[in-house]
């Protein structure tokens, strides 16, 4: 004999932008609109339900295999996440867009994450296992990233250093991201810390900034070797290197990598 499926009961959440969202618990058909909490979604086993994700959701390799690729981060194919009936879409406030979010909300229980600091990191992924019903698999993994990231040795003496983001303009990421929280964890001055956000900033700029390091992101801007030069000429003192975006700016399941890695930039 075969039994109707039990339905989803509501759980009343409140994302990381203060917003009250209904989500049936646990949920089954999964949209996520940004790669690094695809990526979480799928190390917490939550890969079978995760049924819609970016062009830009690129690791797990299988994530645009197994699901439905929705559009861009900034824009949505909403025809497209609505034939995918989704009970759960999973956004961020920074790498959305709010025209987007806010037709989604009209429809669909959008939680949205809102992050500039570990502290938040480690709340969302808390966050998102428990509306999924993996709370014991995110806390032990925000516990872990919490230990190697969150406890790193103050260092002695910082590193003046500028990280690039974009060329042609040049872009910097300065206060109030992300990104200048795990450099100051790193044991990095941000020569351009009093400034906000992702501001555009000139050659002079740079040059009488005179940082010590170059950080040259390898996304979103593809920065490579071609580039030192280029920064070289600029600041000749400097030392300039290419660094793993990735680890900088995905503020997922990835974390359990930075710290390893932002040891090895300092020491070098």
């Amino acid at each position: 004999m075969s039994f109707p499926p039990i339905p989803s009961l509501p759980l009343s959440v409140t994302d990381q932008m203060g917003r009250r969202v209904a989500v049936p618990f646990p949920p089954q058909r999964i949209v996520s609109l940004v790669p690094s909490q695809t990526e979480l979604l799928f190390d917490l086993g939550l890969g079978e339900r995760v049924v819609g994700v970016t062009k830009f959701c690129i690791h797990p390799v299988e994530a645009r295999q197994k699901a439905a690729v929705i559009g861009g981060t900034k824009n949505f194919h909403l025809e497209e996440i609505d034939a995918l009936n989704p009970d759960l879409i999973i956004g961020n406030k920074e790498e959305n867009y709010q025209e987007g979010i806010e037709q989604l909300a009209a429809k669909y229980p959008v939680w949205m994450s809102d992050i500039s600091t570990l502290p938040d990191a480690l709340d969302m992924i808390r966050r998102v296992g428990l509306i999924t019903g993996r709370k014991p698999q995110a806390d032990a993994l925000a516990d872990n990233i919490q230990t190697t990231l969150g406890q790193m040795p103050a260092s002695e003496e910082q590193i003046s250093a500028a990280y690039f983001i974009w060329r042609k303009p040049y872009m910097v990421a300065a206060s109030g991201t992300f990104i200048d929280d795990l450099l100051q964890r790193a044991g990095f001055r941000n020569v351009f810390g009093q400034l906000g956000r992702y501001p555009e900033i000139s050659a002079e700029q740079l040059q009488a900034a005179a940082p010590q390091q170059i950080l040259l992101s390898s996304e979103p801007y593809p920065f490579s070797e071609k580039h030192l030069a280029e920064f070289q000429q600029l600041c000749p003192q400097a030392t300039i290197r290419i660094v793993d975006g990735e680890l900088f700016s995905w503020y997922g399941c990835r974390l359990q990598h930075t710290a390893a890695y932002l040891r090895e930039l300092t020491i070098r």
